[in-house]
């Protein structure tokens, strides 16, 4: 069954129960069923758009985003989510890159596109918001005229020829090390990841799950949110995260799954309202996006409901390992065991397997991988071996299976000939209470090549002591390992997805440090 089918689907048999709640109202199957259709009319008939053009949303999350994904899987187009918190030059630089033909944008976006017009002058301009009408310029259609133009037209024909290798999802990544590059991911990608997700969360029909991360990420869009809709469960979505909405959905729906960054997942706990929060039907939260510190899982579990851990990419659609709920608790430090549709190896530098326990590249295979990076056969050539997709993380297996995520390999420092992952360090701080945000770099250093230098911001109403945080080290991990300074700072950089930005952090340290003395390694 096509991608594009799945909704209609799921009408036949429940056409009145809710898919999607959204700002206090509810759209069955059969309303989203019947929007599909008008959007798939609109860009077929009304905007000509062809199998393989792409086609950019701009905007919070809403029914019309999701309605725009499966109506390009129904037209044969790719989808390009832009993530809203780039600035208007970052958008122009995508967009030039993805060449959309046409970009569908939210009433708050209007003058932040106008401003890169001169960029895109080919991209058909399509406004969601038919209050905004009458701020828009002439360059603007708005998505009422459109719908209005393809009432006296045939009904749209899908596109013969197409198939679940087609491209339909073009995220960029993160860009936490650089220029962000185009995964492009089938519709056959979000598929088998929507299978993943399925054993991952035992969802079902009768879940509801709140969607408040950004579905612009691969995370947000593709961990919960349309393996829910597979499903016939019902999403309670939410614009953006907001903390008192958070707490009203518990109040208002029987949530039954959520998926959290460590960021927020830090707001909600922080709040007064967490402790008193016992959501009978709640039977988990997920979590990922960026290294998880164990002492936040096991406080989750304790608080009554399992916080489990995903692993990936937004190359790998995004799930390739997670943690089974029962396990969260005993093993909190681990991101799980490989998805049941994936494969994974760990290889060191010369591609030989390594042995249990031992440090390695983690290497991905399955039909949830990218196709490509969009426009560069040359990143996609380097990115693979074979099957092999090269994640660029390293991490370990211990003997029951279970995997942990110890870094990045441009992360890796290299003191003294011996290599120290960043991730080690992190979490073992992160255990330490007045700690709020740690990220470990490594700096130039004459005589050892790098050092490990932490970057700590506390907690708020808390102060962190650099020698009871060298000293905490000293006897838990190797002594090459350990830090061999502290730099204290308000806050760490991070992107729009939470993750902290190491570029950003390792400026920001070079920037702070002071000369060091040489010290015995």
């Amino acid at each position: 069954m096509d991608l594009s089918d799945w909704i209609r689907r799921r009408a036949d048999f429940t056409p009145e129960k809710p898919a999607i709640l959204f700002e206090g109202a509810a759209l069955s199957y059969a309303a989203l069923a019947d929007r599909i259709d008008r959007f798939a009319q609109i860009l077929g008939s009304e905007l000509g758009v062809s199998p393989g053009d792409r086609v950019a949303y701009l905007g919070l999350n809403s029914p019309e985003f999701i309605s725009l994904i499966f109506a390009c899987a129904r037209v044969g187009a790719i989808l390009l989510p832009l993530n809203w918190r780039l600035a208007a030059p970052e958008h122009a630089q995508l967009l030039r890159h993805a060449e959309p033909i046409a970009l569908f944008a939210e009433v708050d976006f209007l003058e932040h596109i106008d401003g890169v017009r001169s960029d895109i002058k080919d991209v058909k301009l399509v406004l969601l918001d038919k209050q905004g009408e009458a701020n828009a310029s002439d360059a603007w259609t708005s998505l009422a005229e459109l719908e209005f133009a393809g009432q006296d037209r045939p009904a749209f024909q899908r596109p013969k020829g197409l198939s679940d290798d087609d491209g339909l999802l073009l995220c960029y990544t993160s860009g936490t090390t650089g220029t962000p590059k185009g995964a492009l991911l089938s519709k056959k990608a979000v598929f088998w990841n929507a299978v993943n997700s399925a054993h991952m969360h035992d969802l079902s029909s009768r879940d509801t799950v709140l969607t408040l991360l950004p579905m612009f990420h691969i995370g947000g869009l593709n961990i919960q949110t349309l393996p829910t809709l597979h499903a016939g469960a019902t999403v309670l979505l939410h614009r953006r995260f907001d903390v008192d909405l958070f707490f009203q959905a518990f109040e208002d729906h029987p949530v039954t799954l959520t998926l959290l960054v460590p960021t927020i997942m830090l707001t909600v706990m922080a709040d007064p309202r967490w402790v008193d929060l016992k959501p009978d039907g709640l039977r988990m939260i997920s979590i990922g996006s960026t290294i998880v510190p164990g002492q936040m899982v096991s406080a989750v579990c304790d608080w009554g409901v399992p916080l489990v851990q995903v692993y990936g990419s937004t190359e790998t659609g995004p799930i390739v390992a997670y943690t089974p709920p029962g396990d969260a608790a005993r093993k909190p430090a681990s991101t799980g065991k490989t998805a049941v549709h994936c494969e994974i190896r760990l290889v060191d530098d010369k591609g030989k397997e390594v042995a249990t326990g031992e440090k390695g590249e983690i290497l991905v295979s399955g039909p949830n991988i990218l196709k490509e990076y969009w426009g560069d056969p040359q990143a996609t050539r380097e990115a693979f071996t074979g099957r092999w997709f090269h994640t660029g993380d390293i991490g370990h297996f211990d003997e029951e299976g279970f995997l942990y995520v110890d870094g990045r390999i441009k992360d890796m420092i290299i003191s003294g000939g011996e290599n120290i992952y960043p991730a080690l360090i992190e979490n073992l701080l992160s255990e330490r209470e007045e700690i709020g945000e740690i990220a470990v770099v490594g700096l130039p250093d004459d005589y050892w090549g790098e050092i490990a230098v932490a970057v700590i911001a506390a907690k708020e109403g808390y102060m962190v002591d650099v020698d009871q945080v060298l000293d905490y080290c000293s006897g838990r991990i190797a002594r090459y390992s350990c830090p061999r300074e502290v730099i204290i700072v308000d806050q760490l950089p991070r992107n729009a997805m939470g993750k902290i930005v190491k570029e950003e952090v390792r400026e920001l340290a070079l920037q702070k440090c002071s000369q060091r003395p040489e010290q015995e390694q």
